[in-house]
């Protein structure tokens, strides 16, 4: 992997060249929580799919995430210090604007970044996300808790063991996830959602009960559209075929 430092903390990356034909359209991808670059892009091939389509794609590890620096205090993973971290990203590969997709905890980072910067940011894609976006009621606050838990057996709500259970698998640092999970709650309103004048898709499994409704938040946008991805919950519906055409569809079909 490659690394930088945005603002003094050190960041890694990776930056995956087209196969056969460049569009000249690169696509920046950032993961959701207790993931990586590796677990939420390369495994599910969408850096496979979308090199092969064409696009330059450069995916970061979050802070506190993968191979990226981690930190322990709540305040430095709000999701506007986040999307500033890809920005710097963005600056720091001289890249004047990029489609950006994210997943979940991603999404919310893209959305921050469409808001804040709207001029790097060619298009959004916003995977594992509905209206949840906005009222902040998709994970729950234990989800920090489970992270702090003694052992996975220790928890008995189906949630905190999901999450505990991914993130003993990603071989996260706990104590870090716990900090960005109670750090990481910012939302923007429907007023904020409004204002970013750029084509937005938003994909979601049709079984995901953390991310709410995806076509009550494509409402928000003014121009946006919801893609189901049918029988998938939170955490099946990142290597869908169905979002991998529909993502590719939506990239091709945009202004």
């Amino acid at each position: 992997m490659l690394e930088f430092s945005a603002a003094g903390v050190r960041l890694a990356f990776v930056d995956e060249a087209p196969v056969g034909f460049d569009r000249g359209e690169p696509i920046l991808l950032i993961h959701g929580f207790a993931s990586n670059h590796a677990v939420n892009w390369y495994f599910p091939q969408w850096v496979k799919a979308l090199t092969e389509a064409g696009r330059r794609v450069i995916a970061l590890d979050n802070r506190g995430h993968g191979r990226s620096e981690k930190f322990y205090d709540p305040a430095a993973y709000a999701i506007q210090t986040m999307a500033e971290d890809a920005r710097a990203l963005l600056d720091h590969l001289r890249i004047e604007a990029a489609d950006v997709m994210g997943y979940s905890m991603g999404a919310q980072i893209t959305a921050f970044l469409a808001k804040s910067h709207p001029d790097r940011v060619r298009s959004a894609i916003l995977g594992g996300v509905g209206h949840h976006l906005v009222d902040g009621a998709g994970l729950p606050a234990g989800i920090a808790d489970a992270m702090e838990a003694r052992s996975l057996e220790d928890l008995a709500d189906p949630m905190q063991r999901l999450f505990r259970g991914f993130a003993e698998a990603t071989k996260s640092d706990l104590k870090a996830l716990a900090a960005c999970r109670r750090g990481s709650r910012q939302v923007l309103s429907a007023e904020e959602l409004g204002q970013i004048d750029r084509p937005v898709l938003i994909a979601t499994g049709t079984e995901d009960e953390v991310a709410g409704d995806a076509h009550r938040l494509a409402a928000m946008f003014p121009a946006a559209r919801a893609l189901d991805i049918p029988g998938r919950d939170h955490n099946r519906a990142v290597g869908d075929n169905v979002y991998k055409k529909g993502v590719i569809e939506f990239l091709e079909e945009r202004p």
